[in-house]
């Protein structure tokens, strides 16, 4: 490993700033890793669903729970790359058989739900522990930054749910409409009819896809955690520093040495200065300005003088600052005064009183939470009682304060510029209908259609709008559960709008049947 070749500042760094490092360490070989990634995973995911087509979610969980093995060859691209040795795509896959063998059992089984997989495996696949020895090397890793690692798999979990769940939704809202209506309850969760079993897998295949995406940087971001807290153990970037200072100095020190060969051989031969030392000595006592000279004994000012006056000065403001605080007290302070034996008595005595009393005070709590639930009821009824009381005046009193009264919504005059009002139809619907059928087929068709709205709004108490269409009129009469209604009004509005949209006039074969179809429905008409 030379870190001297690093394509990252090896430097200590916080546990986010080091998944960041991962995510940008991802994107820069963005195109080698999920190239790799879907190789190794899109054959694998085919090969279940050819094995398990009758069973979609046991295939998409066995390819779940085989991700350990395929986090290895993104590892192992990273670990070259950081290093300035970027492997081919050809030399990855390779790779890949030597990769998996290596405590593969011990990945897919035990340690496959661990939070911290990604920070463990380089400690697996880049030193090679095992063992005892693994166990003690993830105890010293994972001292500092496993709470991260931890974060981390939870974090992305909850990624891969909802980017799953949004590829879901933009998938359905892609489908064309005549494949969403021929869709039931019914249809999708009778899997052993195998008609909708593709969609399964369909939905299942989004989810490989995002993985592709996303797990190339989750084991990335594993990797900077595990580089970041092996910096701050073994202090690399000290040692960085070092090795770049010994390169700097290598160049310089020949020189360095050369220059102090030439002083060397320009030493003096004889002594530069050749005055005795007496001599000068004798010039430093002569000297008027030394310590020992007249001035310095003759001063007016003592060290006793000195002090005296820094004190004076120390005593008046700004340096000295004085206070005077008032305040009240009781009567005159009196020093504490020991405990006698009779008073510490008469306290302990106290004390047992006191715990007799609360014995005696359990004794009624019984009593005393009947009462209470007593107290409460009779207050509940009470205020039930004055509510029920005044819920005249409470009602007047709310719209005049301007309160929110519940809307009614009112029922809808028109619909399809069809008359509802049940006072618009005849008394005997079929007959008139049967009558109208011969000279104006147009009219008998939209009076039994007219007369079936009035029916499901005014009857069955439908919430039609006028914004609805004949199509949610259908989902609406689908959900009263009767079979019957619900055929005869699908009929029906066929017709209607055939003959409405497309112009196309009813078949004469049609008037007994849906003329007696209302009859079966509807019974007697109701008397004139």
């Amino acid at each position: 490993m030379r870190l001297t070749e690093a394509s990252v500042a090896i430097r200590p760094r916080s546990a986010w700033e080091a998944i960041d490092l991962g995510v940008l360490l991802a994107r820069r070989h963005a195109g080698l890793l999920m190239a790799s990634w879907a190789l190794v995973t899109l054959p694998v995911f085919g090969l279940l669903c050819a094995l398990l087509w009758q069973y979609p979610g046991w295939a998409i969980f066995l390819f779940w729970w085989l991700k350990p093995a395929y986090e290895r060859l993104p590892l192992y691209i990273l670990s070259q790359a950081l290093f300035g040795n970027t492997p081919s795509l050809k030399q990855s896959l390779r790779a890949l058989p030597k990769l998996l063998w290596p405590q593969l059992l011990a990945s897919l089984t035990w340690r496959r739900l661990s939070p911290t997989r990604s920070f463990d495996l380089p400690v697996l696949q880049l030193e090679g522990l095992a063992g005892q020895a693994r166990s003690q090397r993830l105890v010293v890793l994972g001292q500092r930054d496993s709470a991260a690692a931890t974060w981390l798999t939870l974090v992305g979990m909850h990624l891969e749910m909802a980017l799953w769940l949004g590829l879901i939704a933009l998938f359905y809202l892609m489908l064309p409409q005549q494949v969403e209506l021929n869709w039931s309850w019914e249809s999708l969760i009778a899997a052993s009819s195998g008609q909708w079993m593709w969609l399964e897998h369909l939905s299942n295949l989004l989810y490989v896809l995002l993985l592709i995406i996303w797990e190339p940087v989750y084991v990335a971001c594993g990797f900077t955690l595990y580089l970041n807290r092996r910096t701050a153990l073994e202090a690399w970037d000290i040692e960085l520093n070092f090795r770049r200072l010994r390169q700097r100095l290598t160049g310089s020190a020949y020189a360095l040495l050369l220059g102090c060969a030439v002083l060397l051989t320009q030493l003096p031969s004889h002594a530069w200065a050749d005055t005795s030392p007496i001599a000068s000595e004798e010039v430093e006592q002569s000297d008027s300005q030394g310590p020992d000279a007249p001035r310095l004994l003759k001063q007016p000012l003592t060290s006793q003088a000195a002090r005296a006056s820094i004190e004076a000065l120390l005593d008046e403001p700004p340096f000295q600052h004085r206070e005077t605080v008032t305040r009240w007290r009781l009567g005159e302070e009196k020093p504490a005064e020991e405990a006698k034996p009779e008073d510490v008595e008469a306290f302990i005595d106290m004390l047992k009183n006191l715990l007799k009393l609360g014995e005696w005070w359990k004794s009624l709590d019984v009593v005393a939470q009947i009462f209470e639930v007593l107290l409460w009821a009779a207050l509940a009824a009470l205020l039930a009682f004055v509510l029920w009381r005044y819920r005249e005046w409470l009602q007047t009193f709310g719209e005049r304060i301007g309160l929110p009264a519940r809307r009614r919504h009112a029922a809808p005059q028109q619909l399809f510029g069809l008359e509802l009002a049940p006072e618009t139809l005849p008394d005997d619907v079929a007959s008139e209908a049967e009558r109208l059928w011969t000279e104006q087929p147009r009219a008998a068709l939209g009076l039994l259609y007219r007369a079936l709205l009035s029916r499901l709004l005014h009857e069955h108490r439908l919430p039609l709008k006028q914004s609805h269409t004949e199509g949610e009129v259908l989902h609406m009469v689908s959900g009263l559960g009767q079979q019957s209604l619900e055929d005869y009004s699908r009929q029906l509005t066929l017709h209607w709008q055939a003959l409405a949209y497309g112009h196309r006039p009813p078949a004469e074969s049609l008037r007994q049947g849906l003329c007696q179809g209302w009859r079966n429905l509807f019974g007697q008409e109701r008397a004139a």
